[in-house]
């Protein structure tokens, strides 16, 4: 099957709550004190990269609610005096959002492509393939395991093999893809699609 068939015919919503747990577990390790560290994103410190996850599962919950279009609705996170209690507000709202919207629906997503809308399949695939990747954000700042299971890697290589390579950099989820190792494990190639480098550490 084409690889864009296959994702536009999968329901995302499972492996998304999974993904939502494998970031949920990292973000209970991150200490006040390891707000201001450095993440592989290079414009945020961990609280920047922690404030865009709520503002991306805020901005992703309103595009299922058929109300996304605005800009604004993807610039409000906050995480307030307890980030671990907003990160996990902001997953159940974005979870209760998908559960609730049919799957031939379309999102708006203008951080991703302004005045057209995704299918809900694909739109909810961007949100998981965030979710996995930025719990190995939150975790290399932080010097902590990622261990997302094979299912999940594996369908977040999917995702990312028709991220495109243009609009990324700066300010972006996504830098430009990096060449993986010879041999490279699943998990450092798909970092590596998504611009990181598996050995970076804060």
């Amino acid at each position: 099957m084409d690889p864009l068939n296959e994702l536009l015919t999968t329901d995302f919503r499972p492996l998304d709550r999974e993904a939502a747990d494998l970031y949920l577990s990292v973000v209970a390790q991150v200490k006040p004190d390891a707000l201001r560290l450095p993440t592989p994103c290079p414009d945020w410190t961990l609280h920047g990269l922690l404030r865009h996850q709520v503002s991306q599962d805020e901005g992703f919950a309103a595009a299922a609610r058929g109300e996304g279009a605005r800009l604004s609705a993807w610039r409000g996170g906050d995480l307030g005096e307890d980030p671990l209690a907003a990160a996990r507000a902001s997953a159940g709202l974005v979870t209760e959002a998908f559960a609730g919207a049919a799957l031939d629906a379309r999102f708006d997503l203008p951080e991703i492509r302004d005045g057209g809308a995704f299918p809900a399949a694909l739109a909810i695939s961007f949100h998981f393939v965030d979710l996995v990747v930025h719990a190995w954000d939150v975790a290399a700042a932080i010097g902590t395991a990622w261990e997302p299971g094979a299912e999940l890697v594996e369908a977040s290589l999917k995702v990312a093999a028709i991220v495109p390579e243009e609009g990324r950099g700066p300010g972006d989820s996504f830098a430009p893809s990096v060449p993986s190792a010879d041999g490279a494990e699943p998990r450092d190639h798909l970092l590596a699609l998504l611009g990181r480098d598996p050995a970076w550490r804060s």
